[in-house]
């Protein structure tokens, strides 16, 4: 069965319930509503025109300022090298300026879960898409009682992106320390994080205290054919300066 043709079977069975549908990167991908996923998940597993028996995995997302650019420069691009040091996306350098924050493209949908399907009896994959109602308390249903496997996968998305699985049999950090502060793939987290471990020698144990390393802007360093030249010429130009000194 080719992706197109799975999309149309998945459309005619649930009909309004996906509020997305497509073929993107070769793949089904379809979203529901939260009150729609245990059902849907159901549905996708059990019947006979889908069994979709295998939960390969469950992604968070967080779409904070999905699709703004970062970067501005004189000749600036959305991708690649080209790009400069303006700030754009919302909390990157909130110690640099105070006027980072933007709405972002999707209001009200800024965290996800993504769910990558596998039939093994009908060798095809899918992606099911469900958004979180709330971006400040981002709660949506667990699968566990669906796919089993699902246990440690949405710890690990409740761990890095602060997502809360209802109905979660044991919900808490599975990658992170506990006494971990914040979730460290939220796009709004400091790149340099809150706190930094250290051993204190005084207490003769490992502390916590807050991040001592210095704000600054990451730029890629990218070396071009012209750089390379003009830096040739400066080392022979020295090199000849050299020579001339030892001479004399």
């Amino acid at each position: 069965m080719s992706a197109s043709e799975l999309l149309s079977q998945l459309q005619e069975r649930f009909g309004e319930t996906l509020l997305d549908a497509r073929v993107a990167v070769g793949e089904v991908t379809v979203e529901v509503a939260p009150q729609d996923l245990i059902a849907t998940a159901t549905a996708l597993r059990d019947e006979q025109a889908f069994r979709f028996e295998q939960l390969i995995d469950v992604c968070g997302v967080d779409y904070l300022a999905y699709g703004e650019t970062e970067w501005a420069t004189d000749e600036t691009t959305s991708s690649g090298y080209s790009r400069g040091v303006e700030a754009r996306a919302a909390g990157r350098l909130p110690m640099l300026d105070d006027d980072l924050s933007v709405e972002t493209l999707q209001k009200d949908r800024r965290f996800a879960a993504v769910y990558h399907l596998l039939s093994v009896s009908g060798n095809r994959r899918l992606r099911l898409k469900v958004f979180a109602p709330d971006e400040q308390l981002p709660v949506i249903p667990s699968v566990i009682d669906v796919w089993n496997v699902a246990n440690w996968f949405e710890r690990e998305a409740f761990d890095l992106y602060g997502i809360i699985f209802s109905g979660h049999p044991d919900l808490r950090r599975i990658l992170t320390d506990y006494g971990f502060i914040g979730h460290p793939f939220r796009k709004d987290f400091p790149l340099s994080g809150n706190v930094e471990v250290i051993y204190d020698p005084e207490k003769q144990r490992v502390i916590y205290q807050p991040v001592s390393i210095e704000p600054r802007v990451l730029v890629p360093r990218v070396v071009r054919a012209e750089a390379v030249a003009e830096q040739a010429d400066e080392d022979s130009a020295t090199d000849d300066v050299e020579e001339e000194a030892s001479d004399a």
